[in-house]
């Protein structure tokens, strides 16, 4: 039983020295090849945005009036479109509370000896 641990804990030690290895720095090709797929990731997840807005709103146009022919009123509530994250910091800078300054008290009198 003690050789299948030690053997354990040996083949996890040699499989984790790989770990500890550096791997050199990305080559400029490596770097710009990493921005443009940063960026088609990003157009791509806009793109599945809109379509999930779209198909949300495709269902609940569906439900609402599946619920106005039962004769029940549904009223959806608006939901704003969400802030861009490059204009919300922008937008309005939280606002910091000064917190009340207290003044000194008088001096305790001197404890008699």
């Amino acid at each position: 039983m003690k050789t299948r641990q030690f053997a354990l804990i040996l083949a996890l030690t040699v499989a984790s020295a790989g770990a500890w290895a550096k791997l050199p720095a990305p080559s400029e090709e490596a770097k710009a090849k990493a921005e443009e797929a940063k960026v088609a990731a990003a157009e791509k997840a806009k793109v599945d945005a809109e379509q999930l807005g779209k198909a949300q709103d495709r269902v609940a146009e569906k439900y609402i009036k599946d619920q106005k022919a039962k004769g029940v009123i549904v009223k959806p509530t608006p939901i704003p479109p969400p802030v861009p994250p490059a204009a919300a910091p922008a937008a309005a800078p939280p606002a910091v509370a000064a917190a009340p300054v207290p003044t000194p008290a008088a001096p305790a009198p001197a404890a008699k000896k």
